[in-house]
């Protein structure tokens, strides 16, 4: 890698760090291509993404942005995972390291609240943004459903009475 392709790098990431909501920071023990792969794609589903960067360029890139604490923890063979809503990356990679030995959880942070590896568990077991917006819209919903279904009560009963008075007159 030239300096050229480094200043590049080095830019990409800090203005990932500028965009992103939560940055949470793996350690790979070995992990084949093919778990890689799957890591990424479940990365992807979940509005996430994952990048293996080098520590000494991602260190640069952490410079003037909120994350610069993460510093400390880019040690090793380290990979970052990061996404706009502050609960995917990290409900992404927990998942993935569930079922994966060869991942390990070091922490991240949500803006400029530093997490530890419990931190970004407790994160991670809460609900995603879509699905507290699908709470929200059900929550707001479900009282206007019930007006509705009061105000046409009487009218179904009325009806449903003078069909029955209707029937009984026919037979």
């Amino acid at each position: 890698m030239d300096r050229s392709q480094k200043a590049e790098s080095v830019a990409s990431l800090n203005a990932t760090f500028n965009e992103v909501g939560v940055v949470v920071i793996t350690r790979n023990l070995g992990m084949s291509v093919a778990q890689s792969t799957a890591l990424r794609t479940k990365m992807r589903e979940a509005g996430a993404s994952y990048k293996v960067a080098k520590n000494r360029l991602a260190k640069l890139a952490l410079k003037d942005t909120q994350y610069e604490g993460l510093q400390d923890l880019l040690t090793g063979p380290t990979a970052l995972a990061t996404s706009v809503d502050p609960v995917a990356a990290a409900k992404a990679a927990v998942d993935f390291a569930k079922t994966n030995d060869r991942i390990e959880i070091v922490g991240g942070a949500m803006g400029t609240q530093l997490l530890d590896e419990a931190g970004v568990k407790a994160l991670a077991s809460m609900p995603s943004l879509d699905e507290l917006r699908a709470k929200l819209v059900g929550l707001v919903n479900a009282p206007a459903t019930k007006v509705a279904q009061l105000a046409n009560a009487p009218a179904a009963k009325l009806a449903r009475v003078f069909g029955a008075y209707g029937a009984k007159e026919a037979a």
